[in-house]
């Protein structure tokens, strides 16, 4: 039933519950409840591991293995099974331990509500409201649920996230009409909308899959946008499987056509497929990512969404509001002068009256009001309020004041020029004044004032006695009666910061309110000589295509609106640009979602840090440039691992296709394809943990389809060349049998794809770059294991045998040969790679 058609004792009846909420254990055990349910719907680690064999080639190949355990050797499908599994467990408990780490992070950060319980209010994580909570809302919280509303005042709520409307909507307690619309649910509030202002107590009755956007998401399997690093990544998988498959049943065909068995012939293509897809990319890219989640989160940097990792490292634009990012964010109030520029009592007092009795979410300016000492406030009682929206950009509080006319006075506080556009009249010691006559001095008052890096606010009132109920048509007619100003000094460490960034190749620009000669200023101060400043009236008259081409070479956008950012936004990344935004406020939401990356601070209201992919734990933009750093460490350790997958495995298709032509045997059984595949992937699973050359995190990096391309190209016909010599080697100078010939190629193919990963890993020379010591230790364990495997009982059980010390020695010289000529290959690869990327 929807719940706004219900009456507050009836949902209470529904839910079990009361005006004062639930008890400590019946919500316990609704939450027990909950989890059940989630549990049986099958998520968690048993999906992940069920993850693990969407592969159809793995699952063909178990197929096969059942089949052939009928007509063959019950051995080999014993070992070729344990192997696969082997792989896929691996795959499920890395991924596993790397979620686990990323959930024990994302509970620093988690958006908490406040609840009745046990007839005391609590601040508790948002997941764990259950249906029958009483929550307290106030302006900037994320609503938890569904909920009908048992109390409010001046509540208004941004639905846009299911209705799509821009505009607040008015809440409040009541009756709706059987036949009522949508739009006009007034007496219910939805999970993923948020409070803009005002206060309520609400009955939560839906959580969860239950609520309307749960429901949405559900039907429709909504997911963030693809990154581009994940675009590049899918893109990347689909290419490699294509040539695989092609290569694959070329090889099939190729065997049937030489009269080899069919069966073998068919799970060798399977084997080779297996172990030519790399079905441990996802689990390489999520250890990669969680571990630069855990480098970050070192740097007071929490990532919320993994994916946005690789973003941070491409990053080139950062856009950031400036109150609390560049400034300090502790606002003080200068002064508070009447419209002729004297110092003013009347107009601190009105100021102060209307910051005292606002509702609206906490900002510093009213803070800074709040705190102003001295004043008596007990005769003025609040009537009525308009609460301020980032449109009008004013907030008005009608004030009752309790002497004998008991007289009600609209108090309009806001940007100097949204206060003046609804003045007709200004306040003088003569009396009120026509506002023709002072208009030009207030324009010119107001620059001098802004000029001087203050930050100044307009003041009007108006005497509403005859009509004290208001809305936004009233504030029409008024009288401007002075200025306020405030100081907000720039961050220390600001402008240094911003250097930073920009040494790192991230272009800063601020997005803000406030207006144009402050702002241009405040970018003097953080050292842009001669700042290029955009303001929201240029920004309406511009069209798309032309904010696009002049998007770029702006550092300042003034006198902005919400959706102005957004739109800013948008235009950035349509003009090329990896674009980042740090916002804190409720204004922010849609930036932050607009942004390739969003940012937030840990101090900042809920809807902002649930909009945000990264969430800072300090409000500090010399943090920001770290995390830059690590997010293209982990950029460049996971693209080690395609490159190594490219070389190796496009080397070994062309290898198998060529050897298949003349070889009377199979090049490698099945099982050895498969045990070369999971022993090479195992030092790959260490990459994370690997170092970084300074180079290669100075500037941003994009996902490049075509280099990985032709990488994948060259590499792999290099390794091919050394394959055929090692065939030759193995059957023309050391008349290999077959056994010895597989085992030879077994060695030197799983040597050669764990020492490419030494050459790939740097843009330097190999003896330049230390690689990690994990990393290092992973790779001659390894290495160390496949010398001496042939002579063991295991290595008997796949094939292999051993071999003569000459041809150790072969295989040896063969490697260091296949090594050196991957390091010039590598060198020439590069050095054309920065070359593209250099500036012209």
């Amino acid at each position: 039933m929807d719940i706004h058609l219900l009456t507050i004792d009836a949902a209470l009846a529904q839910v079990s519950s009361n005006r004062d909420g639930l008890t400590s254990s019946e919500a316990a055990a609704r939450m027990a409840r909950d989890k059940a349910g989630v549990h049986k719907s099958g998520g968690g680690p048993s999906r992940l591991l069920l993850n693990q064999f969407r592969s159809p080639l793995v699952i063909l190949l178990l197929v096969a293995m059942v089949i052939s355990s009928f007509l063959g050797d019950k051995m080999d499908v014993v070992i070729v099974s344990t192997v696969v599994l082997m792989s896929t467990l691996l795959g499920f408990w890395q991924e596993y331990r790397a979620a686990n780490a990323v959930a024990a992070l994302l509970a620093v950060i988690q958006a908490k509500a406040t609840v009745l319980r046990d007839n005391k209010t609590m601040d508790l994580p948002a997941d764990q409201i259950v249906s029958g909570d009483v929550v307290m809302l106030s302006a900037g919280d994320t609503i938890p649920g569904d909920g009908l509303l048992i109390e409010s005042k001046d509540l208004f709520v941004d639905e846009s996230a299911l209705t799509g409307e821009s505009y607040p909507a008015e809440k409040k307690v009541g009756a709706v009409a059987e036949n009522a619309r949508q739009s006009e649910r007034f007496n219910a509030v939805f999970e993923g909308t948020h409070v803009v202002s005002g206060t309520a107590r609400v009955l939560v009755v839906h959580t969860g899959a239950e609520t309307e956007f749960g429901a949405i998401s559900e039907r429709l399997r909504l997911r963030a946008p693809e990154t581009d690093f994940e675009r590049g990544l899918r893109r990347f998988g689909e290419m490699l499987i294509k040539v695989t498959l092609v290569f694959v049943i070329a090889i099939f065909a190729i065997n049937v056509f030489f009269h080899r068995p069919v069966l073998e012939s068919f799970l060798f293509a399977l084997a080779l497929a297996v172990g030519m897809t790399p079905e441990l990319l996802p689990a390489i890219v999520s250890i990669t990512l969680a571990r630069g989640a855990k480098r970050m989160a070192e740097d007071q940097v929490i990532v919320r969404r993994l994916s946005s990792i690789e973003n941070f490292g491409s990053m080139n634009v950062l856009c950031s509001d400036k109150t609390g990012t560049l400034t300090e964010g502790r606002v003080k109030l200068l002064g508070a002068y009447d419209a002729q520029g004297s110092a003013s009592e009347l107009v601190r007092l009105q100021a102060v009256l209307n910051a005292t009795f606002e509702s609206g979410f906490t900002n510093p300016i009213d803070a800074a009001l709040r705190a102003e000492a001295g004043l008596d406030l007990s005769t003025f009682s609040k009537f009525d309020e308009v609460p301020y929206d980032f449109i009008r950009k004013r907030l008005s509080v009608v004030v009752e004041h309790a002497d004998a006319a008991r007289r009600h006075v609209m108090i309009t506080k806001g940007a100097f020029a949204n206060v003046l556009a609804v003045c007709t009249k200004v306040s003088t010691p003569k009396g009120d004044q026509p506002m023709a006559e002072f208009h030009a001095d207030l324009l010119q008052r107001f620059a001098d004032y802004s000029n001087a890096g203050h930050r100044v606010l307009g003041v009007a009132n108006r005497d509403v006695t005859d009509d004290p109920v208001i809305n936004k048509d009233d504030e029409q007619e008024m009288t401007f009666t002075g200025f306020l100003l405030f100081d907000d000094p720039p961050k220390a460490g600001a402008a240094e910061a911003i250097q930073e960034l920009r040494q790192l190749g991230v272009d800063f620009k601020v997005i803000t309110g406030d207006n144009r000669l402050m702002a241009q200023r405040l970018g003097t101060q953080m050292g842009i000589a001669r700042p290029d400043v955009l303001t929201g009236e240029e920004l309406h008259q511009m069209n798309d295509a032309a904010l696009i081409n002049r998007v770029s070479e702006v550092d300042i956008f003034a006198e902005t609106e919400p959706n102005q950012k957004e739109r800013i936004l948008i235009a950035l990344r349509k003009a090329g640009h990896v674009v980042g935004y740090l916002g804190d406020g409720i204004n922010d939401a849609s930036a932050l979602h607009a942004a390739d990356v969003g940012i937030s601070v840990e101090g900042a209201v809920d809807v902002a840090k649930e909009a945000a992919d990264i969430v800072l734990l300090r409000h500090d933009l010399g943090v920001l440039a770290r995390g830059v750093r690590n997010g293209r460490i982990t950029f460049a350790n996971t693209l080690k691992y395609i490159f190594i997958t490219t070389s190796a495995n496009f080397g070994n298709m062309f290898s198998m296709a060529g050897a298949s032509l003349f070889l009377p045997f199979l090049p490698l059984l099945p099982k050895q394809i498969l045990l070369n595949n999971f022993l090479s992937d195992l030092p790959a699973l260490t990459i994370a943990t690997d170092s970084v050359d300074p180079e290669q995190v100075l500037k941003p990096r994009r996902w490049d389809q075509k280099f990985i391309r032709r990488f994948m190209v060259a590499f792999g016909l290099v390794s091919s060349v050394f394959d055929y010599l090692t065939f030759g080697a193995l059957l023309l100078m050391l008349q290999a049998s077959e056994a010895q010939f597989q085992t030879g190629w077994f060695i030197e193919s799983l040597m050669t794809e764990l020492f490419i990963v030494m050459v790939i890993r740097t843009h330097r020379s190999i003896f330049q770059s230390k690689p990690g010591r994990i990393l290092a230790i992973a790779t001659l364990v390894v290495a160390g294991s496949t010398i001496v495997l042939p002579y063991t009982a295991l290595g008997a059980m796949f094939g292999l045998v051993p071999l003569p010390w000459y041809f150790m020695a072969t295989l040896v010289i063969i490697t260091m040969l296949y090594l050196l000529t991957s390091e010039v290959v590598k060198r020439v690869m590069f050095a054309k790679l920065e070359q593209a990327a250099a500036p012209h």
